[in-house]
């Protein structure tokens, strides 16, 4: 540690920060850089960063507001922060990390090392198994409504490290650039994308919703993956109860549910009588709503459980369109694959965690349907016959299986049609 400094930062930490930074990539942000362009002078522009860091002289640069459509038809504003700025972030992100992830509630999955939305998934299936009733909460613009003095007096409360609060206030405060260039001020609210959003917003609602749901509901479980939650009720007038009760807490603390995304949700299933408005939610890309299942003595039964949500389902059949296989006629079948199945793998790893023959129906089918297309362009004899070409992929699918990573999964009969 250099005792000239202001605050004891090590390089080590900048270091690690960088090696984080690096790993997840990302775009340029106000002053152009990309990571490539940082790294053309790694050492010094590092030892930069660390240096004005350690003295308390950093100040970040504005953030670059990209707006990303929404499946409302709405947008999200994401922030875009610089490369430099990403690593301080992230220094500071994984120092406040260090003290409040031990006192993070268990029902808190977003942005947490050993977590994942999987796990919140799992576990909100057991409990809709288990309750009747989901309060699938809404909150409105939650990113852009966080009140900067509650936050601050959270990380106070965690920290003595000066620096940490002292940089934490600027990036909270750091204005947001828009497209045209002009400098929008900020006196609430964390952008999201940033590196120090996820820990600040954990924070934030550890305070407003889970400790506050512990002490007053200490009986009604919920999952809370960053602002998305669901709350599990043992009848209808609990789950209006809780949601009013959760409604006047956030609004406390500056918050909102939405009026209209945030739902009462019967969890219908075998065994339980009577019908509701609402009998299906979409949590974490999957849509939980009874489905047909059988048990392990080949009995059918009607449990409530998850399967990729309908807009998750649309977006993926958008970027299969998009690939424009059929049209792709001077490359291989081989070429093909290695150009989608990275981004199949993913889709399958995610959305076939549960119910994975939906996954397959609706997406990857579809994915089928362009390589018969492929085939009746590239081969003459098929231009005409949708059938022989389904009969092509057929035998190929038969002799390498691994060739597409959703070939396993996939059945070529459902590929018999043209895709729109």
């Amino acid at each position: 540690m250099d005792k000239t400094k202001s605050f004891s930062i090590s390089k080590q930490a900048v270091w690690q920060a960088y090696l984080k930074v690096r790993a997840n990539a990302g775009a340029a942000g106000v002053d152009g850089q990309s990571l490539e362009q940082f790294e053309q002078d790694l050492q010094g522009n590092l030892y930069k960063l660390w240096n004005r860091l350690s003295s308390g002289s950093y100040f970040p640069p504005p953030v670059m507001l990209v707006e990303i459509p929404k499946k409302d038809g709405g947008v999200r504003p994401l922030g875009v922060p610089t490369v430099a700025d990403r690593i301080a972030q992230t220094v500071v992100a994984q120092e406040l990390g260090k003290v409040v992830e031990p006192i993070f509630d268990n029902d808190s999955y977003g942005y947490r090392p050993g977590r994942s939305a999987h796990d919140a998934l799992e576990v909100c299936r057991q409990r809709c198994w288990q309750f009747e009733w989901v309060v699938d909460l809404d909150v409105r613009s939650f990113f852009d409504s966080v009140d900067h003095r509650l936050l601050l007096k959270a990380v106070t409360h965690h920290t003595d490290l000066r620096w940490v609060l002292l940089y934490v206030q600027r990036w909270l405060t750091a204005p947001l650039q828009q497209a045209d260039g002009t400098l929008v001020a900020r006196d609430r609210g964390t952008p999201q994308g940033s590196a120090i959003s996820p820990v600040l917003a954990n924070l934030y609602l550890h305070y407003t919703l889970d400790v506050w749901m512990r002490r007053v509901f200490p009986s009604v479980p919920f999952e809370r993956y960053a602002d998305d939650a669901i709350v599990h009720c043992t009848s209808q007038a609990q789950a209006w109860q809780v949601r009013d009760a959760i409604a006047a807490r956030l609004a406390e603390c500056g918050l909102e549910l939405h009026p209209d995304k945030t739902r009462i949700v019967y969890c219908k299933q075998s065994g339980r009588r009577g019908s509701h408005e609402h009998e299906s939610f979409d949590f974490l890309g999957y849509t939980f709503r009874p489905r047909k299942a059988i048990n392990k003595t080949g009995q059918v039964f009607v449990s409530f459980s998850p399967a990729v949500s309908t807009h998750a389902a649309k977006a993926m059949r958008q970027q299969i369109r998009s690939w424009r296989l059929h049209h792709r006629t001077s490359q291989s079948l081989e070429e093909l694959a290695r150009a989608v199945n990275p981004v199949v793998r993913g889709w399958i790893n995610y959305y076939g965690r549960f119910h994975r023959s939906t996954l397959s129906k609706v997406v990857l089918c579809h994915l089928n349907e362009y390589l018969i297309r492929w085939a009746m362009w590239k081969y003459k004899r098929m231009r005409r016959s949708p059938r022989r070409a389904a009969m092509l992929l057929a035998r190929i699918i038969e002799s390498r299986p691994d060739l597409f990573a959703h070939w396993r999964l996939a059945s070529i009969k459902a590929g018999a049609t043209g895709a729109g």
